[in-house]
């Protein structure tokens, strides 16, 4: 099919049309799937956090909750690329199997294929095909690979950094930066011991609203889905213009780290031809289109 048709078909409800689309956008025909698309405004909540934390089993869990209030929700999952095949390494999501069999819900792995940061550059176009879709909430997930996911903020609000209980979790989150960009701190399996300490520590990191959850027991999910609300709910254009901005300057880093002719001004400067300051005006200059 070409892109006219498979947009009608994923408005049908093809899910093989939608997941086409999905891979063209991972792929060299970016641009033409986004000039075809119509503006839309979707609903994008991000959640990182370390290893282990259980972001995959909060996902699900929110899944099941704005189901249950008839929104069609997507899910992508950025995952690290395969060092063989560039395909996303984690796959399909054994934790969210529950809701594979439901036609309002998709869900996508996508690699990062070394992106800065660690989201994909292709989550942002993603984003785009699903609100043409009519899908009415994006759910982002990202590895827990720490400083790299703070570019989550640049696509997602409100950003849920997703922690469990131990020693010093708190200060670890911290030294990752990823503090930095949380709107909403969630403390999951706070069934353990050590929920409440890890709590206060973070009450001492920072002033963002923390909860708790044990997300397996669905307990705490009601009082998260309130709190993601209530954050949109006090969303402002200067917060939006703040998130467009991250994301143009991430996609322009990105696109500058392929640029045929980093690779020579590379050589220039460390055989002392050039300073790396006039290298980087040249890679500007060249990459606008300005002469030398």
């Amino acid at each position: 099919m070409n892109i006219p048709e498979l947009l009608a078909a994923a408005r049908g409800g093809s899910l093989r049309a939608t997941g086409r689309l999905l891979s063209l956008v991972e792929d060299t025909r970016r641009e033409e799937v986004l000039t075809a698309l119509d503006p839309a405004v979707i609903r994008v909540v991000g959640l990182t956090g370390p290893p282990g934390a259980g972001k995959s089993t909060t996902v699900a869990a929110l899944v099941g909750a704005y189901r249950e209030k008839g929104l069609r929700v997507a899910v992508l999952a950025v995952d690290p690329s395969s060092p063989y095949s560039g395909g996303a390494l984690l796959g399909d999501r054994i934790r969210m199997a529950a809701h594979t069999t439901d036609p309002d819900v998709l869900i996508r792995s996508l690699a990062t294929r070394g992106h800065l940061g660690g989201l994909a550059a292709a989550v942002p176009a993603a984003v785009r095909v699903l609100a043409h879709l009519s899908y009415d909430l994006v759910l982002v997930e990202t590895v827990g690979v720490g400083q790299s996911e703070i570019e989550i903020a640049a696509v997602a609000d409100p950003v849920v950094v997703v922690l469990t209980p131990g020693a010093g979790d708190a200060v670890q989150a911290a030294k990752a930066g990823l503090l930095e960009v949380a709107d909403l701190l969630v403390v999951n399996k706070a069934d353990r011991e050590g929920a409440r300490q890890t709590v206060r520590d973070l009450h001492m990191e920072t002033d963002a609203p923390i909860l708790t959850l044990t997300a397996a027991k669905g307990e705490g999910v009601p009082e998260l889905v309130d709190a993601i609300e209530a954050h949109h709910r006090a969303d402002t254009p200067a917060r939006r213009k703040a998130r467009a901005h991250a994301q143009i300057l991430s996609l322009a880093q990105t696109r500058l780290r392929t640029h045929p002719e980093l690779d020579r001004l590379a050589t220039a400067v460390a055989e002392g031809h050039h300073d790396a300051y006039t290298a980087a005006e040249l890679l500007l200059r060249t990459s606008s289109g300005r002469p030398d």
